[in-house]
């Protein structure tokens, strides 16, 4: 019998986090002069080493490990000496990340005869963007100064680069004895007798354009006095509660749920807005934080809420080809790095994604109907106005009624779809298919946009508009399918060509088309069963591209590999479509791969390897982020596409039509949240196959119907009518 596996993306770093600063540490907690290792703040890493020695020794490591997102604990011993018995004295390191950094360094003397000692911590700044120490190249360069200040104590290290303000403040808290600097080590005497301890505090303030940021006041694991954390702990009780006799499925969710409090950015106007993942993508990314939202909707309605306004705030407002930027354009991402600041990229402020605007107004459908909060939909109307504009000037350049992207930008996205990396888009052929380019994707957000959008200025008054909306989208449904179906295959195109020809690859993309509802019911099954073929299914999920494609690369970016988060939004597309034969396959396969990660976190993307005898994991892309907030919202989407669950809270109505496959025959959730209500729910799978539910606890109003989703084999009045009058007697 085979070991567990255990597997973690990045194996070699630990991260502890908080908005936008992340800590990366080797697997003893240390900082080395070794990319990518530091304290990053808005991209820019303003501590390079942090190095603790006890006489000049690097005490030995026993155990580290992050404490929740924020928080860091690591045991070492120090090294015996003529000074430090053997096995006697242990260094306790702790850190507490905010918007600077905590470090509390304590030793403690175990043994029975005195110890003493220098404890010393050497310490640098680079300021390097993240992205640089990713890579390890740097392309921007300038002097760094520091300052010794014993009578605060204070050490500053600034970067004396002529357009950028930089610094770094460490300051001294505590010490057993007045601390010193040697312009490398900072350090302190101790002197410990049996029993006792001595406490080394300092504070990491970063320092930009000249604004000193306040770290964190914790100085414990059990106090949470920022409100970047005191939001997280908002986030962790609004997130319902998941039990089930599998524990796989169980512990992914906790996981899931937890990271997802855990990756607020903390923006002013928005501060649930989760960041997209850890270590690279601190940065606000404007269309991962509406997917995050709209997956992690069953979860809690707070991050798509947020992610909206953020979106919002920061549409486009003027003509920039270095920013491709468009007035009602919603942005790509944000980033403070130097590389940024300094314009040797554009992403500053960068808007080149076509997927944001349609997202956006597929949000404002689902949070609608999720909360039933017409106010924050009213508040946000006019950037859906600006989006829906935009398409219909910008997104659309030849007026053919597709949304095709161009890069306008020297230094801009080549690939401005879903799949946005440089390689992404290949024709049958592995050849890199020039721009403009209609990926099929993107249609099928501006189709479920339309209709989304519909939904929401018709909730709010505004009927004339919906109906026009609803119109416009049936059309573009109708276009859509005549251009890009591909009988032969029974696959859509990848997309459409600058010369308007079908894109004839095959890859995980049509999983977005069912998502959408684009796809016509007598087309649904077969697309279902084409996307779960083994040159796409690998057992683990639905690769990005087949591995029967001559461009195929299991450990790529988008062409072979699985993302977890694509798992989630196809399975809510087997859902809708009923296709519960390949729902269930593509579910087990999901949970099966989140057990192989240890607390059974999913990473950014795993590889694209066939799952068989010789290959027990997939592996996983070589610079995959985690925790991810995308993959995590995927687990909540898997699970609610498997109980086919949907929410109508300005009719008080929660929608389902559970199928729970035999791996899974149990499942309750507590306080599942609709409009102003919550409830609990159980689900058992009977012996027939079929699966049962019932209400055990409502606070509010919400009434429970089942009913087959809209593009299922039973969803016409034969399929409906037994199934709503099977729901009324537990709603």
């Amino acid at each position: 019998m085979a070991h567990r596996v255990q597997l973690r993306a990045r194996g070699s770093h630990l991260f502890t986090y908080s908005g936008r600063t992340v800590l990366v540490t080797d697997l003893a907690g240390r900082i080395t002069r070794t990319d990518p290792l530091g304290l990053f703040v808005d991209n820019t890493r303003v501590v390079s080493r942090f190095e603790v020695t006890v006489n000049g020794h690097p005490p030995n490591p026993i155990s580290a490990s992050p404490v929740g997102g924020d928080a860091f604990l690591a045991y070492a011993e120090v090294a015996e000496s003529e000074r430090v018995p053997r096995e006697s004295v242990y260094l306790e390191t702790t850190y507490f990340v905010g918007e600077g950094m905590r470090v509390i360094l304590r030793l403690r003397n175990h043994g029975s005869q005195p110890a003493h000692g220098r404890l010393a911590i050497g310490l640098s700044a680079d300021f390097a963007d993240s992205e640089e120490a990713e890579q390890s190249t740097r392309r921007q360069n300038g002097d760094i100064d520091t300052a010794w200040d014993a009578s605060v104590p204070e050490l500053r290290i600034a970067y004396l680069h002529p357009q950028l303000d930089r610094a770094v403040s460490f300051g001294i808290e505590r010490s057993p004895t007045p601390a010193t600097w040697d312009g490398e080590t900072l350090s302190s005497t101790f002197e410990l007798e049996r029993g006792s301890a001595a406490v080394l505090e300092l504070t990491v303030a970063p320092i930009v354009d000249g604004v000193r940021q306040v770290p964190t006041s914790r100085r414990s694991f059990t106090s949470r006095p920022a409100p970047i954390e005191r939001l997280r702990a908002q986030l962790g009780a609004e997130m319902p509660r998941l039990t089930s006799s599998n524990a796989a499925v169980s512990l992914a969710w906790r996981t899931a749920t937890n990271d997802l409090a855990s990756l607020p950015y903390g923006l002013p106007d928005a501060p649930a807005t989760p960041i997209a993942g850890l270590p690279l993508y601190l940065q606000f990314f404007g269309r991962d934080a509406l997917t995050i939202g709209w997956q992690s909707l069953m979860a809690t309605p707070t991050l798509v809420r947020d992610a909206m306004i953020a979106n919002a705030e920061r549409r486009g407002r003027r003509i920039d080809d270095w920013l491709d930027e468009e007035p009602g354009k919603m942005i790509h991402q944000a980033r403070g790095g130097p590389t940024s600041v300094l314009g040797l990229d554009p992403f500053i402020r960068y808007y080149g994604d076509w997927a944001t605007p349609p997202d956006f107004l597929i949000m404002l459908g689902q949070y609608l109907a999720w909360t039933g909060d017409r106010g924050t939909i009213r508040r946000l109307l006019p950037a859906a106005r600006d989006a829906i504009d935009w398409c219909d000037r910008y997104g659309d350049l030849d007026g053919d009624g597709f949304l095709e992207y161009v890069t306008r930008s020297s230094k801009g996205v080549k690939n401005q779809g879903w799949k946005d990396s440089g390689d992404a888009i290949v024709d049958e052929h592995g050849d890199v298919v020039d721009n403009p380019i209609a990926t099929s994707e993107l249609q099928a957000y501006w189709y479920a946009g339309l209709q989304q959008a519909a939904l929401a200025f018709a909730a709010t008054g505004d009927v004339g508009m919906g109906a026009r909306l609803l119109k416009r989208a049936r059309a573009l449904k109708r276009r859509f399918n005549d251009a890009f179906w591909m009988d032969d295959l029974g696959a859509y195109a990848l997309g459409l060509g600058p010369d308007k020809r079908q894109i004839r690859s095959i890859g995980s993309n049509d999983g977005h088309l069912l998502a959408s509802g684009i796809v016509p019911p007598e087309r649904g099954r077969r697309v279902a069963a084409r996307l779960m073929q083994p040159d796409l299914f690998s057992g683990w999920g639905i690769r990005t591209l087949s591995s029967d494609h001559p461009a195929f690369n299991p450990f790529s970016y988008h062409r072979g590999s699985v993302w977890p988060v694509e798992q989630g939004t196809i399975a809510f597309g087997f859902a809708r479509y009923g296709c519960w034969g390949e729902l269930h396959r593509l579910a087990r396969g999901f949970f099966d791969s989140a057990e192989l990660f240890v607390e059974h976190r999913l990473p950014e993307v795993i590889g694209g390897v066939q799952r068989d005898p010789e290959h027990p994991h997939p592996g996983i892309y070589p610079s995959s982020c985690e925790p991810q907030g995308w993959s995590a919202s995927a687990v909540v989407m898997v699970v609610q596409a498997m109980l086919a669950m949907v929410a109508v809270a300005p009719l008080g109505l929660l929608v389902v039509d559970p199928h729970l496959p035999p791996w899974l025959p149990d499942l309750r959730l507590e306080a599942v949240r609709v409009g102003g209500s919550t409830i609990d729910l159980s689900f058992e799978r009977k012996r027939d196959g079929g699966t049962s539910y019932r209400r055990t606890r409502r606070a509010g109003r919400v009434r429970v119907i089942r009913q087959p989703p809209p593009q299922a084999v039973r969803a016409g009045p034969l399929g409906r009518i037994p199934a709503l009058l099977s729901s009324l007697p537990r709603s």
